[in-house]
């Protein structure tokens, strides 16, 4: 029973860590404008952290609770969502890519909507276990658009 929990943390340190060592917030970015509201830097992992603990919550009681055949779908929805939430700092921050971060948010949050539905589909907790994320990801979606907007000339590049 605690085995699907350990599976779903380490796969999130995995991601959070080659996320983290992606995520340059060097000169590039503080040169970047951004809007009035964009997010503390301190904010970012207290969010995440908070986030993953609620994925691990989700993700590891659906599994329990799921039949043995609906597991694999369970596996393909996490781990496109694992990719995709990688994907995006990577392509935003080591890239430097802001138009396709953009075009690449809005897949991860498509799929936030689909671990939402799959795992709803076992109990509707999960579903508001993944709340927190949603909201995140569409609040970051925003902020990639805002700053795409500001920054003509880098969203170019």
């Amino acid at each position: 029973m605690w085995i699907s929990y350990a599976v779903i943390s380490v796969a999130l340190l995995v991601v959070g860590g080659i996320g983290g060592k992606a995520t340059d917030i060097g000169p590039w970015y503080r040169n970047l404008v951004k809007p009035s509201w964009n997010p503390p830097d301190w904010a970012f992992p207290v969010v995440w952290t908070t986030i993953y603990l609620f994925i691990i919550a989700a993700v590891g009681g659906a599994w329990n609770a799921a039949e043995p055949g609906a597991r694999g779908f369970i596996v393909w929805l996490v781990g496109i969502n694992l990719v995709l939430n990688l994907l995006w700092s990577i392509i935003f921050f080591s890239m430097r890519k802001l138009v396709f971060a953009l075009i690449e948010v809005f897949f991860l949050w498509l799929s936030i909507i689909a671990m939402m539905i799959g795992l709803g589909a076992v109990d509707s907790l999960y579903v508001w276990l993944l709340s927190p994320y949603l909201v995140w990801v569409s609040v970051a979606m925003f902020l990639n658009l805002t700053i795409v907007r500001l920054n003509p000339d880098a969203a170019t590049a």
